[in-house]
């Protein structure tokens, strides 16, 4: 059999009946109205869809169908981010509500601003008009990516009500157990240059290390942008990996795999880069901005690759184990080696020292 089509595979995940109690029992826009629900993307960790109710337009976040361990709980982390970067000068999509109740949707799910706006991820092979041609406003895109995570690390996570979020005490000593550890619980198989890595960042630590809010999962993947030039930052979505730690690791989950002028740039990922600034003046442009040292860019590229390795790899032993229905995951499998050679490589290459 083929593989579902999306109506298919999300049919049911929002039952209105269900959602319109709930939402009226809290007050919420557009009381006793009919509600609408229109699925808009996901699949691999969350599945968002549009709601309609009167004149209310919103976002509803839950986990698929097959809700995996600790998702709910993240879910409810994910809406902890949103209410703290209320007001704020990180772009993101305004915080309305949040179910901690599975028997309502069958996971917990949460409420929040619908952003209008565009997502890369939804362009397929081409930007919208006019960054399609002109390739000066196209840098602007990636300007704005770099300036949306620099103010990001600059919240006071503190004031904002978010102690206890994460533990940014002995961030970068505890990062290799941390992943090792989450590892173990699908590994099936061995992944060529993972250790190396591993053992490289063990005998590292950065000179310098400011605590902030990072995304944890930082790229074009997860923004979106508003419709015209020039370019300007809608909303930063998708923050089940958010933590407090160190933000440097979010510029590096940006630039390690960014292409420089001179490699090939139309296709390289789900973007085409043509025309975008360099590696160097993304990083001269975040080191302005956030007030940050990059000079040791190098070992949190290092960090970023260990740890969508094994992140991914989470994703693709639920497909290959049934644990999953979106196909689209097993497509991780490639991504996780290549993610996990490519760290090697770069521990051996790296004029960084460690140990």
């Amino acid at each position: 059999m083929g593989e579902p089509g999306e109506e298919e595979r999300t049919r049911d995940l929002v039952d209105p009946e269900r959602l319109g109690r709930w939402m009226d029992e809290r007050g919420l826009p557009g009381a006793g109205e009919p509600i609408e629900a229109r699925f808009i993307s996901g699949g691999a960790s969350n599945e968002i869809f549009e709601i309609r109710r009167g004149s209310a337009r919103m976002a509803l976040r839950r986990p698929p169908r097959q809700v995996p361990e600790g998702r709910n709980r993240t879910m409810l982390r994910e809406y902890r981010v949103l209410e703290a970067l209320r007001d704020s000068g990180v772009p993101h999509a305004r915080a309305i509500a949040a179910c901690d109740d599975t028997d309502v949707l069958g996971a917990c799910f949460y409420l929040m601003d619908y952003v209008d706006g565009w997502s890369p991820m939804s362009m397929g092979e081409t930007w919208p008009a006019p960054f399609d041609r002109d390739l000066e406003a196209r840098r602007g895109l990636a300007y704005e990516l770099v300036d949306a995570i620099a103010r990001l690390g600059q919240v006071d996570w503190r004031a904002r009500g978010l102690e206890g979020f994460g533990k940014p005490d002995g961030f970068h000593e505890r990062q290799v157990d941390r992943w090792y550890a989450h590892l173990r619980q699908f590994q099936f198989r061995e992944i060529p240059g993972l250790d190396e890595a591993g053992e490289w960042l063990r005998g590292y630590k950065p000179r310098s290390y400011r605590q902030g809010i990072i995304h944890g999962d930082y790229q074009f993947a997860n923004v979106m942008f508003r419709h015209g030039a020039p370019a300007k930052m809608a909303a930063v979505v998708d923050w089940e990996m958010a933590t407090v730690g160190d933000p440097l690791l979010d510029l590096a989950w940006v630039v390690m795999g960014w292409p420089d002028p001179g490699e090939d740039r139309a296709n390289r990922g789900y973007v085409d880069y043509t025309g975008m600034p360099s590696r160097a003046e993304l990083l001269d442009h975040y080191a302005g901005v956030s007030g940050l040292p990059v000079d040791e860019i190098d070992y949190y590229v290092i960090l970023a690759r260990f740890k969508m390795a094994v992140v991914l790899e989470g994703g693709y032993a639920r497909i290959v184990r049934g644990e999953a229905d979106n196909e689209k995951m097993r497509a991780f499998g490639a991504v996780v080696l290549d993610m996990a050679s490519r760290a090697a490589e770069l521990a051996r290459t790296t004029r960084l020292k460690a140990g």
